[in-house]
């Protein structure tokens, strides 16, 4: 009797453990599967297990919905000469950059959407992103003010002119939707967790047009904004949150963009002069002198478009040059201006990171959340894997959280996110897109280096080694029919892996 209901009670143990690792699926007609998460339930992924050689651990997500999907394969001792042909070919001794990091944005729509939830189904949320057994976000992104993900446009001096910042104070949404958070996120991360600031817009007296939206910074105000950051820096330190990095400012181009629903967003426009005196006579000096000068100035925070012609201007200022240690980069519109506008920008500046630090699905033509749409996130995989293979070392989500109409925001610009909240039944459900951004910052560490690596006509693939000595290789295949493709290390061998149809595919071998 006690050998049975030990039997018993270790198959029980063991389909608990299983089941809490896989995947509720549910389709809404969008051309796949979310997995179901709820207060009780949540589909997780144990950290990354070394495996000795030969063997290489393969993780896959699909859309016949695999997610996250684990097996292994062997290498081969076989010559590469004796192989008809060779798709990926990986080159460890040639390195390239370093990863910063993998991660999202704590809007105050993100925040109001966890709020929403449960206490237990808010943690399986928090601990998808950032717990071990999640998909570990390490490196995310906090407004500096209001943005059109609040409930309304605002600064944090808003009024008549305050020069000297006396009324600046943090509003009710750092504390509700924000601050408890972000502290959340840095304490199941084991603080593994660095984060960067942006600002949306200046408070309106300090602008040309005296509004949120569109114009610029008076002249007069410079050392005030510089000064503004600061306050937001000392007030967040006050409640235990640091910054590793912060930006010029939100997307300047959309102060002068031509379309309606764009242009109401909160912003500041700059051109290459006004900004690199900005940041040459204040950010950057008043950053130093109160003891920020730790924190990453990251430039422009903006399109592809401006690449790399802006930077090379901004940096012929060589006060602004000195204090920027990088470029910030948006998604949006990437399908015409190509990643190699990105390598150009490094080849002119190799002493400056790129990162990518906004992207959504949903923000244009097929606007809003599209539950379970596999192509939005092979979109996501695609554009990773093509900045990665241009120099860029880190991808910043946008939204961490919306709800099932892609909000709140105030001006209706709703979009899609990775995770899509449902209030009425204390339920989140992951998105393919959620999945790609994992099958990268899952595996790939920050300090992982890019090694070389080919491209195949067959697949999109990048590949880093991480800092346990272990290689990554990210596959992503768009097509309709499995693909067969070969894998080669010197030293290592061939790995012959078989590629489902639509599916993303990481390797990891030591």
């Amino acid at each position: 009797m006690d050998i049975r209901l030990g039997v018993i009670l270790f198959i029980f143990v063991v389909y608990i453990r299983l089941a809490h690792f896989t995947c509720i699926p549910r389709d809404y007609g969008y051309g796949g599967t979310v997995c179901v998460c709820n207060a009780t339930y949540c589909d997780f992924l144990d950290p990354v297990k070394k495996v000795n050689f030969p063997k290489a651990v393969v993780y896959t997500s699909n859309l016949a919905g695999l997610r996250f999907h684990r097996t292994t394969e062997s290498f081969k001792n076989i010559s590469a000469d004796e192989l008809e042909s060779i798709d990926i070919n990986v080159t460890r001794h040639r390195t390239l950059q370093s990863i910063h990091g993998w991660g999202g944005a704590f809007t105050d729509a993100a925040g109001i959407n966890m709020e929403t939830l449960s206490d237990d189904a808010r943690e399986n949320l928090l601990r998808s992103y950032f717990a071990k057994e999640g998909i570990e976000y390490n490196l995310c992104r906090v407004p500096i003010g209001g943005t059109d993900f609040s409930l309304e446009a605002y600064s944090y001096d808003d009024g008549e002119p305050d020069p000297e910042l006396k009324r600046f104070a943090l509003n009710r949404a750092d504390f509700d939707y924000k601050i408890p958070y972000i502290k959340a996120a840095l304490n199941i991360s084991g603080g593994n967790m660095r984060m960067f600031a942006s600002a949306w817009t200046a408070p309106k007296w300090m602008k040309t047009n005296g509004n949120y939206h569109g114009g610029t910074l008076k002249p007069e105000f410079y050392e005030a904004w510089a000064r503004y950051y600061i306050k937001f820096f000392d007030e967040y330190k006050k409640r235990g949150i640091h910054f590793w990095g912060v930006t010029t400012g939100n997307e300047p181009s959309l102060a002068k963009f031509p379309l309606v629903t764009f242009q109401s967003i909160s912003s500041i426009g700059w051109t290459s002069h006004t900004l690199a005196t900005w940041v040459a006579e204040a950010l950057g000096p008043t950053l130093h002198k109160n003891g920020y000068g730790n924190i990453n100035i990251m430039a422009l925070d903006d399109q592809r478009y401006y690449l790399p012609w802006f930077m090379d201007l901004v940096f012929k200022n060589p006060i602004a040059r000195n204090y920027i240690n990088g470029t910030a980069v948006h998604w949006y519109w990437d399908n015409i201006f190509p990643a190699s506008l990105l390598t150009k920008l490094h080849n002119k500046f190799p002493d400056k990171f790129i990162i990518s630090t906004e992207a959504c699905k949903g923000f244009f033509l097929s606007r809003g959340v599209k539950l379970g749409s596999w192509s939005r996130g092979e979109d996501y995989a695609q554009d990773i894997i093509e900045d990665l293979r241009n120099w860029v070392t880190g991808w910043i989500d946008w939204n961490m959280a919306l709800n099932e109409t892609g909000g709140p925001t105030y001006i209706n610009n709703i979009v899609d996110s990775p995770i899509v909240v449902n209030a009425s039944a204390n339920e989140f459900y992951k998105q393919p897109m959620f999945y790609a951004l994992g099958h990268f910052s899952k595996f790939i560490p920050r300090t992982s280096v890019r090694v070389d690596s080919s491209e195949s006509s067959k697949v999109w693939s990048v590949a880093f080694r991480r800092p346990d000595k272990g290689i990554a290789v990210v596959i992503l295949n768009r097509g309709k029919a499995d693909q067969n493709i070969t894998i080669v290390d010197e030293g290592k061998g061939v790995l012959t892996l078989n590629l489902t149809a639509h599916s993303l595919t990481t390797v990891v071998y030591w």
